[in-house]
Order: C-alpha cells, then sequence, then structure tokens
C-alpha cells in the first residue's frame, strides 16, 4: 500500500505540472478511501534541496482527494519556488507524509520526541508547521526544534514558551523518498 500512495503521488505530481491541474480522477479504493491530512514534499534528487512543499491539515478528505491536491500545490503553488516545468520531473524525488492527529501540549520540551513528532505553533493570527523529518534533516535537538517552527510561523525566539501559544505535536507516516 506504501509503494501505491507513493506512485500514485508521483504521478498526481506528473498530471499537474503537464496539465496544469489537479488529477481529475484521484484512486478512492483501499489505502486511498480513508479521510487523511497530508503532505506531498518534491525535493531535487541531485542534492535534496527543497523544490516543493505542501499539505492538508484535515483529516476531511479521502486520501486520494487529499493527495490529488497536494500534489498540484507542491508543484505548482509553493510560494517559495517557481511552478514545476515539466523538464524538471525527472530530477524531482516525492515523498508524501500523511498526518496523524494534533494533540496539545502543555510542556512540549518534555512532551517532544524529536523524529518522531511534528510541531504545529500557533499565536494570535500567525501559524507554522514543521513534519517530524524535518527535525532530523537540520540536525536539531528538541530546543532547536520548538525555536524552528516559531521561526516558521513569524514568532519571536522562544514564543513556544509563551502561555497564549498553542504547541501541538503529531506523527507523520512517511512514505519516500521515490
Amino acid at each position: 500500500e506504501r509503494k501505491r500512495i507513493l506512485d500514485y503521488a508521483r504521478r498526481a505530481v506528473a498530471h499537474a505540472v503537464r496539465e496544469r491541474v489537479r488529477d481529475p480522477a484521484p484512486p478512492s479504493e483501499g489505502p486511498f478511501a480513508p479521510p487523511a491530512a497530508a503532505f506531498v514534499t518534491l525535493r531535487l534528487r541531485r542534492d535534496g534541496d527543497l523544490r516543493g512543499c505542501i499539505g492538508h491539515l484535515l483529516a476531511e478528505r479521502p486520501l486520494g482527494e487529499t493527495l490529488a491536491s497536494v500534489a498540484l500545490a507542491a508543484a505548482l503553488e509553493d510560494p517559495r519556488f517557481p511552478p514545476v516545468a515539466p523538464e524538471e520531473l525527472e530530477g524531482i524525488s516525492v515523498e508524501v507524509s500523511v498526518l496523524g492527529a494534533f494533540v496539545s501540549s502543555a510542556d512540549p520540551l518534555r512532551d517532544l520526541r524529536v523524529g518522531v513528532h511534528g510541531l504545529r505553533i500557533r499565536q494570535g493570527g500567525q501559524a507554522g508547521l514543521l513534519l517530524p523529518q524535518v527535525a532530523g534533516e537540520l540536525g536539531l535537538d528538541a530546543p532547536g526544534f520548538l525555536e524552528a517552527v516559531c521561526r516558521k510561523a513569524g514568532l519571536p525566539p522562544g514564543a513556544w514558551r509563551d502561555p497564549g501559544a498553542r504547541v501541538e505535536l503529531f506523527t507523520a507516516e512517511v512514505i519516500g523518498p521515490d
């Protein structure tokens, strides 16, 4: 099933890049049927640099539909990068992260397990999220990971300690990269 999910995500990215629209017929059976929150991450094969990463945080649509949408968004709509061109497809790897439930933490430094948990922080109108694998990719310990999610949200250092900040942990089933 993991291979099927990853193969479909790659096809959905290629379809989005070539046709400039979402795959109109995502799979809906087996692992694609249950509602799921997910991210699609694109990286350059030559050096592993990020090329796009977009996700949907609510498990309100079947995984197949979610993947079709976020594959298109990661390839064409990530504001940090220009849209992926068809000639780039062979040089891009695809990774899928299927998210578990978000759990609030009053003491994230104690509760956080680096490499297992991802982080989401929300304060005021600002929010940021980092997938579990990011800590390992960047060589971060728990305090460093908490600071990184604050930066991602545009919050000041140490904002995760503020009683007005909501810090949530989650797990993800990481599939790939292909």
